[in-house]
């Protein structure tokens, strides 16, 4: 594989992130939007107002494969030492290191910014999500039951944690 690329996440790249969560939202129980969202709610989910919350695009050969960021937690300050970390690639990227090599790259950055815990929100479905955030040494602290409804069924979640910062 060529080497992997993180760019600042910019509004020229907000369409092509549209496209890719979009496909998730559609297609999969991935995300739990029911429906497909625009560009400004695109926006409102990746750029950030505080420098310590940040997407970047993940590029291979100049082709943007995916995205990844860090983002608030929860809106009190006791939790700004937490960040939330998401991870979407494009379905034909999904399987090839990519999703591993961004969450090394995230906690680094996370690390860097004075983060001490890192979270993940995964619908109990995704497995690929789940073995990644496993391998990578995040422990499941939560399996909230049926709290999503999409696609006729009940869905569950799940959340995983990693301390970063000792």
């Amino acid at each position: 594989m060529t080497e992997l690329i993180f760019r600042d996440l910019e509004d020229l790249h907000l369409q092509e992130v549209l496209d890719i969560y979009n496909y998730y939202v559609i297609n999969t129980t991935v995300s739990f939007h029911t429906e497909p969202i625009n560009l400004n709610e695109i926006k409102e989910n990746v750029i950030f107002e505080k420098s310590i919350y940040k997407s970047f695009i993940i590029c291979l050969d100049n082709i943007i494969t995916g995205y990844v960021l860090i983002s608030q937690h929860k809106k009190k300050q006791a939790y700004d030492v937490s960040g939330e970390v998401t991870i979407y690639l494009k379905p034909e990227y999904v399987g090839q290191g990519i999703g591993g090599k961004a969450l090394k790259f995230i906690e680094e950055f996370a690390a860097d910014k004075g983060f001490h815990v890192l979270i993940a929100t995964i619908c109990k479905e995704n497995d690929k999500s789940i073995f990644l955030f496993e391998k990578y040494n995040y422990s499941q602290c939560a399996h909230y039951k049926e709290v999503g409804y999409k696609f006729g069924r009940r869905l569950d979640i799940v959340t995983y944690q990693k301390i970063i910062n000792h």
